[in-house]
């Protein structure tokens, strides 16, 4: 599906969006807090649109994405980005490799996302940073009603004059609504073995951008080992929740 949609996917992104989603990266980029002589890691890159702020900054970064036609857009438009293939919850990358991490609407399309957190933990290095960006539950009644409406109805009917393939964008719009809220992906980060867990909503909370930081003292299995002794309903949150 993501190999379809490739040619088009940052154009029709920007039109969906109206805008927003240059907006969002800015500040998924000013979170990360990284400079020259780190190395970064996003995942989901896609065709590469995330990463070019930090090769623009002289930035090691690595551009991981599952879909090898996203990627071929990616490399034609920008050959100076290392691109890997990868999967997300099983990546191609030694344990301690990053500086910081990051994954902008991407995790809801892993089929196992608490897993693909766990990867991350373990390729980031002891006190990196992991910074997520991803669609979420907006926060004020009225307008998650008026926003759930705009998904299901005008999205699907924008994609289809726009897009190459509609129905990749009623998967998107499914997707979206399926998707845990802001606590859920906090607690989730927690479980994984992420700590400083906190969470800025974006637009309402249309999008939520989370952070957190990889224990100093964290052992390679640790990120999976949480994940596997996680049992039961998810527990209330008790760190500082930024809104």
């Amino acid at each position: 599906m993501f190999d379809d949609v490739a040619p088009k996917y940052d154009v029709v992104n920007d039109v969906l969006s109206m805008g927003q989603t240059r907006r969002w990266r800015k500040i998924v980029v000013d979170a990360m807090e990284v400079s020259k002589g780190h190395r970064v890691l996003d995942l989901a890159a896609g065709t590469g649109t995330s990463s070019e702020p930090y090769a623009d900054a002289g930035i090691d970064v690595i551009a991981c994405d599952f879909s090898l036609g996203m990627l071929k857009v990616g490399k034609r438009r920008r050959p100076d980005i290392n691109f890997v293939a990868g999967d997300a919850t099983n990546l191609p990358f030694a344990d301690n490799t990053f500086d910081a991490s990051t994954i902008s609407f991407g995790l809801r399309n892993v089929n196992e996302p608490r897993k693909a957190l766990a990867e991350m933990l373990r390729v980031t290095k002891p006190g990196g940073r992991l910074v997520i960006a991803e669609f979420s539950q907006p926060v004020v009644p009225l307008w998650r009603t008026m926003y759930t409406e705009y998904l299901m109805r005008a999205l699907p009917a924008i994609a289809v004059k726009v897009a190459s393939n509609p129905d990749a964008y009623v998967y998107l719009a499914e997707s979206i609504r399926a998707w845990p809220d802001q606590d859920h992906l906090a607690a989730w980060l927690q479980e994984s073995g992420w700590e400083s867990v906190t969470y800025r909503n974006l637009t309402g909370g249309i999008v939520a951008v989370h952070r957190a930081s990889k224990p100093v003292d964290t052992a390679p299995d640790s990120a999976a080992a949480a994940i596997a002794a996680h049992k039961g309903p998810v527990a209330k949150l008790r760190r500082n929740i930024v809104r």
